[in-house]
């Protein structure tokens, strides 16, 4: 198995996980629509707020998000610095509120995609670029050894 191989199968088990995650009720929480968007084009197709896109501030949409009555929230927010200091500003209060705050996904795929991916709405099509070089990838191989025997 190829390198694109083993992080195209890693990123996809934590969709998988994140699908299940949030068909059970948990809130995904997310910066804009187009980190929706994404989400529904990789088959999240749950509630989601975008905080950035419903006029409101971050006092507001916290409580918002209290008021949803979800006992757990996954935040999903971008992979960069901003995204990083969001997660603080919205853990800290809903954790207050007894609302478990989920970073699992968030860590994970952060990980995963270190330097390539900076943000939610980029996830969608960095999968199917994944899939793209990983069948080129795949097609070479077949090649290759049909040219050896």
């Amino acid at each position: 198995m190829s390198v694109l191989e083993r992080k195209l199968e890693k990123i996809s088990c934590v969709i998988e996980r994140l699908k299940g995650e949030v068909s059970t009720g948990a809130l995904l929480v997310v910066e804009g629509e187009k980190d929706v968007e994404a989400l529904r084009e990789i088959g999240i197709m749950s509630d989601v707020i975008a905080i950035k896109s419903c006029g409101k501030n971050l006092p507001e949409i916290i409580d918002e998000i209290v008021s949803a009555g979800s006992r757990e929230i996954i935040l999903l927010m971008d992979f960069d610095r901003h995204g990083k200091e969001l997660i603080k500003r919205l853990a800290e209060p809903l954790e207050a509120a007894r609302i478990k705050v989920e970073l699992s996904f968030w860590q994970s795929l952060s990980n995963l995609l270190s330097d390539d991916v900076k943000d939610v709405e980029g996830l969608a099509k960095y999968i199917r670029t994944l899939r793209r070089k990983v069948k080129g990838d795949w097609i070479d191989q077949l090649n290759n050894s049909l040219k050896t025997h």
